[in-house]
């Protein structure tokens, strides 16, 4: 996941990121060589001393030491005056502000970014805001894009000061010794951050199992006899999985070659990808599920966070991790695709049920479809 400097997406990614950190009410103090996680605020005292910080919290507070770099998405990220990071510093947050010691370079992607008169930083500094306020030392180059930037009377800039701007304001009495200049394309291509990949991957799963837990609770028959069909058709429901995930852009492009099935075809490209999530998560669990059986076990929550959680650390695995989770997708859109017809075959002949179907029902229940639908095909 890329946040990007330019205003409008920043601004947006920031206020929702910062909406869902702020949910937390934990306040962690790092007690730890190296600190990760996520927590509502990780606060290193002063005093302390870790090696680096990479996280996902409500604030992110360096009074002490670290001796690595600070990476991390937050609603604050606070270097105080006495506090003093070795490393670099990466993240986006809502505000940003150096007041203590960073050896460095400074990254950010920010709502407000101040490094005040108390600051020094030793590297360069691209940082990508709503306002900016350089007042500290900055030994190598400075890039800001931001709506508006001030350089403060205080500013000592030991390479080129680059900016973009609605609004510049430069004291006479700031310092920079490579020259100020405007860069009108500057403003989108600064202050870029890349979230850390357990950030990204840990709320990837979360939003799997919060799919599937509402595809259980809304659809408990229908999942558990997908569920079934993968365990006793799983090379059918590969093969019309492959099909599907070929032939559905196909026919949405044909679809959108006349002026009147466009809306159609925008519409069907947004069922198509909710399709494969749903496809996704549906294989994944079917696996699960699948698992649990040879285990005698008859557990479909159990199944959803065995199978969801099996090939998120599978995912991990370099090329053939790849592969397993592309299989779990073809194996559930298929299925998918198979049961959806089945259901619409059968709606007229029997109403829907909300009993519970376990497993082993459903695998019974595919079995004994699958040889209907060869006897109804042989006539």
């Amino acid at each position: 996941m890329r946040l990007s400097s330019g205003t409008a997406g920043r601004r947006g990614v920031v206020v929702v990121l910062v909406a869902v950190l702020l949910l937390s009410t934990v306040t962690g103090v790092a007690a730890a060589q190296s600190v990760r996680g996520a927590s509502g605020t990780i606060v290193v005292e002063e005093g302390q001393t870790v090696s680096s910080v990479d996280a996902l919290a409500g604030s992110i507070v360096i009074r002490g030491t670290v001796t690595g770099d600070v990476s991390g998405a937050a609603g604050t990220i606070h270097v105080a005056e006495g506090g003093r990071v070795g490393g670099s510093i990466s993240g986006a947050a809502g505000d940003v502000r150096i007041d203590g010691e960073v050896g460095g370079d400074v990254i950010a992607g920010s709502g407000n970014v101040q490094v005040t008169e108390t600051a020094t930083i030793g590297g360069d500094v691209s940082v990508g805001a709503g306002y900016a306020r350089i007042d500290g030392r900055i030994d190598g180059d400075v890039r800001v894009g931001a709506e508006t930037i001030v350089l403060g009377p205080n500013a000592d800039i030991g390479g080129e000061f680059r900016y973009d701007a609605a609004t510049f304001t430069q004291d006479p009495a700031a310092t920079v010794a490579g020259g100020v200049v405007e860069d009108p394309n500057l403003r989108d291509n600064v202050g870029s951050f890349r979230l850390p990949n357990w950030v990204t991957a840990g709320y990837g799963l979360l939003a799997n199992l919060l799919l599937g837990a509402i595809l259980l609770v809304l659809f408990p028959s229908f999942s558990a006899r997908l569920a079934g069909r993968v365990s006793d058709e799983s090379a059918k429901a590969g093969g019309v999985g492959l099909l599907s995930l070929v032939g559905g852009p196909i026919l949405l492009a044909l679809i959108a070659i006349t002026i009147i099935g466009i809306p159609l075809a925008v519409l069907g490209a947004i069922a198509f990808g909710l399709a494969i999530w749903v496809g996704a998560v549906y294989g994944q669990y079917a696996v699960g599920a699948w698992a649990l059986r040879l285990l005698g076990r008859d557990n479909r929550w159990l199944a959803l966070v065995a199978g969801l959680v099996g090939f998120a650390l599978l995912d991990a695995i370099p090329v053939l991790g790849g592969f397993l989770v592309f299989g779990a997708l073809l194996l559930g859109l298929g299925a998918l695709a198979l049961e959806l017809r089945n259901s619409f075959r059968t709606r007229r002949g029997s109403g829907p049920s909300d009993r519970q179907t376990t497993f082993e029902e459903s695998f019974s229940d595919s079995q004994a479809g699958s040889s209907a639908e060869r006897t109804t095909d042989s006539q």
